[in-house]
């Protein structure tokens, strides 16, 4: 099964990049993934997203998410939504591209208020394209970050009890699953 992380921080090294990593590692102990995710941090291809030509960076990470199967994507929460770069990013994929992946929401923030937008804005962008989307998105707050395996480990054990719901052989095979929110 191929596990891709996609990063919308436009800042390098970010508290996002760090909550996304560990939210990986967490889903794959719970969901007993073999493996471990390969992480597209979008902020390093920032420079090449709006360019007239093709850049084989770029295309080789669009690639690597069109291909997953299981797709977590995260964002920290900029002006009460996800990230431009983010936007700018995933619209670069074809109409429908995850249709086969389950994609797993995830928005780090600085207030609580801003909890809605994982589920208000992101999960819709990843059903738009064609995602399944089997449990609400985790928003983490900046202030958790100090006990983020406290935060991560339900949500995970959650996304790990809707996997196998949907059927691991379903999702091995790249087969189209049922939407859900």
């Amino acid at each position: 099964m191929s596990f891709v992380t996609v990063v919308g921080n436009p800042k390098p090294a970010s508290r996002t990049l760090a909550a996304a990593t560990v939210a990986a590692a967490a889903v794959s102990r719970a969901a007993g993934l073999a493996g471990s995710s390969q992480t597209i941090d979008v902020c390093v291809l920032s420079r090449h997203l709006l360019l007239p030509e093709p850049s084989p960076a770029v295309e080789e990470a669009l690639d690597q998410v069109a291909g997953a199967d299981l797709l977590l994507v995260a964002s920290p929460t900029y002006k009460g939504t996800y990230t431009g770069l983010l936007k700018v990013f995933l619209d670069r994929l074809p109409h429908r591209a995850l249709g086969h992946a389950v994609a797993l929401p995830l928005m780090l923030m600085g207030v609580p208020g801003h909890a809605p937008a994982v589920d208000a804005y992101l999960t819709p962008l990843l059903i738009e394209l064609g995602a399944t989307v089997p449990v609400p998105g985790l928003a983490v707050l900046e202030s958790d970050l100090d006990r983020l395996d406290d935060v991560l480990e339900p949500w995970a054990d959650q996304v790990a009890r809707e996997l196998d719901a949907v059927g691991g052989a379903v999702l091995a095979s790249r087969a189209p699953l049922a939407q859900a929110v």
